[in-house]
């Protein structure tokens, strides 16, 4: 996922450690904490997007944008109406959009940017997370599996769909084999809390 240790005279009880880190762990899941990706030019940035998932008409309005984001939007949907074939600019709309938890708009920029350039990891990755937030778990699960098909050392999509297996679908043991696959790849992966994710599937 780019992505995402005590000193010899800062001892804390072990039982601490694992009950804050419990707590932690089930608080970020439980709200919903995804790691999301995107590329801008050529440099991968992580993002992370929090909050359960809603119905669209939870997502924010128009009203509530900032000037900024309501002027990256108009010149960004400009841009794609002159020039359609424009794949980045509508994975920079589908990033505002995901940024102004609009999912469903951000779902059709992203959609239009993969049907220009249909093998991005980044791109898909983001896509699940909104189809995630929009309440279509299913729809999620299959970018994701999407995204680790066309770039299997791909980690934000891993953890993700370990997440909406878990916490969505009821499959705990699906959810574990994932990040379980997710830790052969990069072993020091970690939550998006910082927890390493190994600690976290023994405290599942």
């Amino acid at each position: 996922m780019a992505k995402q240790k005590s000193h010899e005279g800062n001892f804390v009880k072990k039982e601490t450690v694992v009950i804050v880190a419990l707590i932690a762990l089930v608080i970020g899941f439980l709200g919903g904490v995804f790691y999301s990706a995107f590329q801008s030019g050529t440099t991968g940035t992580v993002r992370t997007a929090s909050g359960p998932a809603g119905p669209p008409q939870q997502q924010q309005s128009q009203s509530n944008l900032s000037s900024e984001q309501a002027k990256s939007i108009l010149s960004l949907e400009q841009e794609v109406a002159i020039n359609p074939t424009n794949a980045d600019a509508w994975t920079q709309l589908g990033h505002v959009y995901f940024d102004t938890e609009n999912f469903s708009k951000a779902i059709r920029a992203y959609e239009k940017s993969l049907e220009l350039s249909p093998d991005n990891p980044n791109v898909l990755t983001d896509l699940g997370v909104m189809y995630r937030r929009n309440g279509q778990p299913e729809k999620a699960l299959e970018k994701f599996d999407r995204a680790i098909a066309v770039a299997p050392n791909h980690e934000q999509s891993r953890f993700n769909k370990g997440i909406v297996l878990r916490y969505d679908m009821n499959d705990r043991e699906g959810a574990i084999k994932v990040w379980e696959d997710l830790i052969r790849i990069n072993p020091s992966a970690t939550a998006p809390n910082g927890q390493p994710l190994s600690e976290a599937i023994k405290n599942l």
